[in-house]
C-alpha cells in the first residue's frame, strides 16, 4: 500500500461521493471523532477547569502552531494559533505598518481573497492617517513595487484560478525597496511547497480548514519573522498575548515573541480537531504531496479539455506556477456545479462564471480525477445543468 492510499483510509469520504471541494473545507479524519471525544469527556469532563494546566490547554496554540510550522518552512517557535484568519491579516498588517511609520501605501492585488482587503481597507480607515490600499493586477505586482510602499500583502494562490505568485523573487524584490512583505497562505499551506525561512517572509497567515481538515471555522495561524517577533507592537493586546496573563495587570506587556501575537482565549475544541488531521500530515513530505497535486491536477486538465471543449482553462497549465486546483470557465458555472453536486461530484464555484475543483492527494487519486471528468462530461454536453432546480442560488455558493 502506497503512502497515498494509507492516507485516503484515514478520512471518512461519503459513498459515492468523488470530493474535489477540499481547498474549501478539508473532509474529516476519521480520528477526530475520538480525539474530540476524549478530550471532552477525559479532560474538560474529568479535569474541568484543570485542564489548563493538567492538559496543557494553554500551550495548545503554540505546540500546534509548532506543526504548522513544519510544513510552511518555519522553526519552532514562530508560529502560533487563534482567532480567525481576518483577525490574522488584522495584526500582520497593523504590525506590519508601525515597523514602516514613514510609509503610506499598502500594495496588494486585485486578485486578492476580498476579505482580507476589507480588513485593510476597515484598519485604514481608523487610523485616518493618510493611508492608501493600491491595488495592481497580479501579473504587474513587481512593476508596481517602490520606495513609497510600506507593506506589500499577497495570498500565494488565487483563490480562483489558483495562479501562484513567485513568493521568494517578489519579497526579496520588495525587502530591497525597503517594503515589509506578508504573505497568505490559506491557498498554500498543505497544498504547495512553503519556506518562510528561505523566503525571508516578514509575517505570514493562514487557515485551517481546508487542505488542513482542521475542520469547518478551524483557528487561523500567524507567523512572524525571527527579526520581527520581539519589536512588533500587537495592535490587537488581548490579555492572551499579554506577558503575565494571570497577574492580571491593567497596564498591557507584550508577551515575549510570538507569544505576543496571541489574543483571545483558544479555542480548545478546534485545536484537538486540528490535531488529528496533522498526524497524517505528518506521515507525509510536502514534496511528495506537491509532486502528486502537479500530476493529478495535470490529468484532470487532459481529461476535461478532451471531454468538454467547450469549457476554459482558467488555470495555469504549467504545474509549477499553480497552486492544488484547477478552474474552468462556463457561462453556466453555478448551475453546472449544482448538477455535478446532484450527480456525486462536489467542486464549488466562484463569480462570475468559474466551476473550482480542489485536489488533495491525501484522500484523492487517479481514479476519483477520471471519475469525476467523466460525470463533468455528462453534466456538460448532456446540459444537465439546465434544470431550473439548479438555478436558484443558495447563501453559500
Amino acid at each position: 500500500m502506497s503512502i497515498f492510499q494509507k492516507t485516503k483510509s484515514m478520512f471518512h469520504l461519503p459513498e459515492g461521493v468523488i470530493y474535489l471541494d477540499g481547498n474549501s473545507l478539508g473532509p474529516l479524519p476519521k480520528a477526530t471523532p475520538e480525539k474530540v471525544g476524549s478530550m471532552l469527556t477525559q479532560e474538560w469532563g474529568d479535569m474541568l477547569i484543570t485542564g489548563w494546566n493538567k492538559a496543557d490547554w494553554m500551550g495548545q496554540p503554540a505546540r500546534i502552531g509548532d506543526r504548522i510550522g513544519k510544513l510552511i518552512g518555519a522553526p519552532a517557535g514562530y508560529v502560533v494559533m487563534g482567532d480567525t484568519l481576518s483577525i490574522k491579516v488584522y495584526q500582520a498588517v497593523a504590525s506590519a505598518l508601525e515597523l514602516n511609520q514613514s510609509r503610506k501605501v499598502v500594495l496588494s492585488d486585485n486578485g486578492n481573497f476580498p476579505t482580507d482587503l476589507y480588513m485593510v481597507d476597515g484598519l485604514l480607515k481608523s487610523l485616518n492617517n493618510g493611508h492608501e490600499l493600491r491595488l495592481a493586477d497580479p501579473e504587474n505586482v513587481e512593476a508596481e513595487l517602490s520606495e513609497e510602499i510600506a507593506v506589500l500583502m499577497l495570498t500565494e494562490v488565487d483563490y480562483r484560478t489558483g495562479r501562484k505568485h513567485d513568493m521568494k523573487t517578489i519579497t526579496e524584490k520588495a525587502h530591497a525597496l525597503g517594503i515589509i512583505v506578508i504573505w497568505d497562505l490559506a491557498h498554500s499551506a498543505g497544498a504547495v511547497e512553503v519556506d518562510l525561512t528561505a523566503c525571508d517572509a516578514d509575517f505570514a497567515v493562514g487557515c485551517t480548514y481546508k487542505y488542513l481538515n482542521g475542520g469547518p471555522g478551524a483557528p487561523a495561524f500567524i507567523y512572524v519573522a525571527p527579526k520581527h517577533q520581539n519589536n512588533i507592537r500587537p495592535a490587537l493586546s488581548g490579555w492572551m498575548g499579554h506577558a503575565s496573563p494571570f497577574a492580571f495587570d491593567l497596564d498591557y506587556q507584550a508577551g515575549a515573541g510570538i507569544e505576543r501575537m496571541r489574543v483571545g482565549t483558544p479555542p480548545v475544541i478546534a485545536l484537538t480537531a486540528l490535531e488529528a488531521s496533522l498526524d497524517i500530515w505528518d506521515m507525509v513530505s510536502m514534496a511528495d504531496v506537491r509532486a502528486k497535486s502537479i500530476q493529478l491536477c495535470d490529468l484532470f486538465i487532459s481529461e476535461v479539455e478532451a471531454r468538454c471543449p467547450n469549457l476554459e482553462l482558467a488555470s495555469p497549465r504549467d504545474g509549477n506556477n499553480r497552486g492544488s486546483q484547477v478552474s474552468f470557465k462556463f457561462e453556466h458555472a453555478y448551475a453546472g456545479m449544482q448538477a455535478l453536486i446532484a450527480n456525486g461530484v462536489i467542486g464549488d464555484f466562484r463569480a462570475p462564471n468559474s466551476m473550482r475543483f480542489g485536489f488533495t492527494p491525501l484522500y484523492i487519486d487517479e481514479d476519483d480525477v477520471v471519475g469525476a471528468a467523466t460525470i463533468l462530461e455528462r453534466v456538460i454536453n448532456e446540459k444537465l445543468w439546465d434544470n431550473p432546480q439548479y438555478q436558484t442560488r443558495s447563501r453559500v455558493t
